[in-house]
C-alpha cells in the first residue's frame, strides 16, 4: 500500500534533514545573542472545497453489485501445496447472495489535496481488488467513495507540516453512504461491515456513534471486520470501551459482534513507538485481538490468500515461490499449511502474531514479505500492516458466511479440520 511508503519516506527524510553547524573561531569578546521571537509556522495551504459524494449516483460508490468495477475483478488462485503441484483455482462470485457486505477502504489516495477528489483512482481499485473484492464470493459488495484524508496530508502530517485534512468530512461522507445504503437497497438483509487502517476507524466511529444507538441498524449488524485499527475493551473482557453493547466475536456461529487485530511477526513484536496494538488515549483499556482463524483462542494455521508479486510498493518484492522458480500466472497465491497465527498479549501490546512455517524439506517459500521497508530498512513499528487482511483474507471470508448463516437463523454446521 503506497501509503505505508509514503509515511516511511516521510521518516526517512526527517532524518537526512538534521542539519550540523560548521564550526568557528570565537571571537575574543562576542556580543549578546539578540533575542529572536521564533517564527510562527506557515499556514496549511487551502484548497476550493471538493463537492460532496451523491450516492444516489453511480459515480459515488466504487463498488456495487451488478456492475463490472473494481469488485468484479479476476480473483483466482495459485494454490501451492507443500507437496504435489501447484494448482489455479477459479474464482466463482455468488449469484444470488443473501447478506451484504459494506467496505470502507484505507489511506490509499494520491491525490494532492487533503481531503481526496471522487475520482476513481488506479488506488483505490487496486485495494479493492485486494481486500474486498474476494467477498463477492458469498456476499453483495457496496463500497462508498469518500472524502479521505489523503497520503498527501499523512505526509504533512508526519513531518510536522500545518494540514488542512477534515477527518470529520470523510467520516460524514461514509455515514451519509451507509444511510444511502440503508434506504435504497438494504430491504432488511444482514450486513457485513469491512474495513481496513483509516477504513476500520471510521467504520468503528459508525458502530459506536450510529449503529449501536439504532436498535433496527443494530438488528441488522451481522458483523463488523475492523481490521488494522485499534478498537479498545478493558482487560479480560469483551465488551466496553469503544463499544457499550457490540461485543467481540468469540465463535463462528456468533453473529452482531466484532473482530479487530493488528498484525505482527511473532518474531518480531511491536516495539514501544509502535501505534498499533495497544490503546494511548483511554487509560486502563486494552487493544482488542479476535482470530477470524480462531475466535476462541489458539495458535492455528490460516487460509492466507496473498498477492503473487508481493505486498505493494512499500514492502520488498515477493521472490520466488518455489525453489524451481514456477511462474505464477494469477494475481494471488494461497500457501496452505505455510502461515500460523495466534493473538498475543506482550507488555502493553495486543496484537496477531503470524509464524511463518518454514520448511526447507519442501518446495516452497520459507519466507513471505508484507513488511515495510524504506532504504532497505524495515519500519518495525508498523508491523505487517500491508498484510492484515491477506493472511487471514479466506478465513474473513469464511467466516462472513457462517456469521451470516446464524444472524438468519439458520446456522451452519462446524467446518472440518
Amino acid at each position: 500500500m503506497r501509503y505505508i511508503l509514503a509515511i516511511g519516506a516521510v521518516l526517512a527524510a526527517a532524518s537526512a534533514s538534521a542539519q550540523t553547524t560548521p564550526p568557528v573561531t570565537t571571537p575574543a569578546a562576542p556580543a549578546p545573542a539578540p533575542v529572536v521571537a521564533p517564527a510562527p509556522p506557515p499556514p496549511a495551504p487551502q484548497f476550493a472545497p471538493i463537492p460532496a459524494p451523491d450516492y444516489n449516483t453511480d459515480a459515488g460508490w466504487l463498488c456495487r453489485p451488478g456492475r463490472q468495477d473494481a469488485c468484479a475483478v479476476d480473483q483466482n488462485v495459485t494454490v501451492i501445496p507443500a507437496t504435489g503441484k501447484p494448482k489455479i483455482v477459479k474464482f466463482k462470485a455468488d449469484p444470488a447472495p443473501t447478506f451484504d457486505c459494506f467496505y470502507v477502504y484505507p489511506t490509499v489516495s494520491l491525490d494532492p489535496t487533503p481531503n481526496s477528489d471522487l475520482n476513481i483512482g488506479p488506488e483505490e481499485k487496486q485495494v479493492a481488488a485486494a481486500q474486498a473484492a474476494r467477498f463477492a464470493a458469498k456476499c453483495r459488495v457496496f463500497a462508498p467513495m469518500y472524502r479521505q484524508v489523503t497520503l498527501t496530508a499523512l505526509r504533512d502530517i508526519m513531518a510536522g507540516k500545518a494540514s488542512a485534512a477534515d477527518r470529520k468530512l470523510a467520516y460524514l461522507d461514509v455515514e451519509a453512504a451507509w444511510y444511502n445504503y440503508l434506504k435504497r437497497d438494504n430491504n432488511g438483509r444482514g450486513v457485513v461491515l469491512i474495513g481496513h487502517s483509516q477504513g476500520a476507524g471510521i467504520l468503528k466511529q459508525l458502530l459506536a456513534q450510529v449503529i449501536e444507538n439504532d436498535a433496527d441498524m443494530k438488528r441488522k449488524l451481522v458483523a463488523a471486520y475492523l481490521i488494522g485499527t485499534n478498537v479498545a475493551v478493558p482487560p479480560g473482557a469483551d465488551v466496553g470501551g469503544d463499544f457499550k453493547r457490540t461485543r467481540l466475536c468469540k465463535s463462528m456461529n456468533q453473529y452482531g459482534c466484532v473482530v479487530s487485530y493488528v498484525t505482527f511477526r511473532a518474531d518480531a513484536p511491536p516495539p514501544e513507538n509502535s501505534r498499533f496494538g495497544k490503546i494511548a488515549d483511554q487509560p486502563g483499556m486494552v487493544a482488542a485481538c479476535t482470530n477470524p482463524a480462531a475466535l476462541g483462542g489458539g495458535k492455528v494455521v490460516t487460509d492466507a490468500i496473498l498477492g503473487a508479486k508481493g505486498a505493494g510498493l512499500a514492502s520488498a518484492p515477493m521472490g520466488p515461490w518455489t525453489t524451481d522458480n514456477a511462474p505464477v500466472t494469477t494475481s494471488f497465491v494461497s500457501v496452505p499449511g505455510l502461515i500460523s497465527a495466534e493473538c498475543v498479549s506482550n507488555g502493553a501490546f495486543n496484537y496477531l502474531a503470524v509464524t511463518v512455517n518454514a520448511d526447507p524439506k519442501d518446495t516452497r517459500t520459507d519466507t513471505i514479505v508484507g513488511d515495510v521497508v524504506v532504504d532497505g530498512a524495515v519500519l518495525k513499528d508498523w508491523g505487517l500492516h500491508l498484510i492484515d487482511m491477506p493472511v487471514e483474507m479466506g478465513n474473513l471470508v469464511t467466516l462472513s458466511e457462517y456469521q451470516a448463516a446464524s444472524w438468519r437463523g439458520v446456522p451452519l454446521p462446524a467446518p472440518k479440520k
